[in-house]
């Protein structure tokens, strides 16, 4: 007979993560990670203690996979390409939307993600209080971005335009929608997914401004 892979506390985040993809975190168990594995529940808890530390494991996973950033990095830069990374990563793994910032035990990847993007920000001239504004701000664009990307009523495949079609909206009545539709989605390609670059941009512009002023 085969030999089983040993369990492991790698394996079974892998396994876990599968199993969130699949179903979302309502579905991660003790139970359903350990048949994902081919396993007893039972067994998980000889290197996890249970969910909850199977859910901060969880969250550590999915910030290890966004790249850490380098700390001399000119921080636009930085700040670019990490919202680039987290957005794929939550694109990916939608059940890490509400996971990410809810734990109350971080892993070690969340902290120096956390602490890695503050010391590009107060190497690169932010004050203490502009470094944690921004990143504030960067968190809350990049989530609720993609929030709305994954709940919108179309997809880049189905396009804009057949739901915007099918859209009764009198132009007498709604003159500034119909406005918008006829003139940046119909026949136009749109793609809801292309204005993330654009509303990154608006916030890192400011972000800009505000450090000038700061440094006088």
């Amino acid at each position: 007979m085969a030999q089983r892979t040993p369990l492991s506390r790698e394996r079974i985040i892998v396994g876990a993560m599968q199993v969130a993809d699949r179903g979302g975190l309502a579905a991660v168990s003790m139970r359903s990670v350990g048949k994902a594995l081919g396993a007893e529940a039972m067994s998980l808890y000889h290197h996890v203690s249970g969910k909850e530390e199977l859910l901060d494991l969880l969250a550590d996973a999915a910030f290890d996979e966004i790249p850490l950033l380098e700390i001399g990095t000119p921080w636009r830069t930085a700040m670019t390409s990490r919202a680039d990374a987290m957005r794929a990563v939550l694109k990916e793994h939608s059940w890490a939307l509400g996971l990410l910032e809810s734990r109350s035990n971080p892993g070690p990847a969340v902290m120096r993600h956390h602490d890695r993007v503050l010391g590009v920000l107060r190497h690169d001239g932010f004050d203490l209080a502009l470094a944690a504004h921004a990143y504030s701000a960067l968190d809350a664009y990049i989530y609720g971005f993609v929030l709305t990307e994954l709940s919108l009523p179309f997809t880049p495949d189905v396009g804009a335009d057949a739901f915007a079609e099918g859209l009764e909206l009198p132009a007498d009545e709604y003159p500034h929608l119909a406005e918008m539709l006829e003139q940046m989605v119909l026949g136009h390609d749109y793609d809801f997914g292309d204005e993330f670059g654009y509303g990154l941009d608006l916030v890192l512009d400011q972000l800009e401004v505000r450090l000038a002023a700061q440094r006088g």
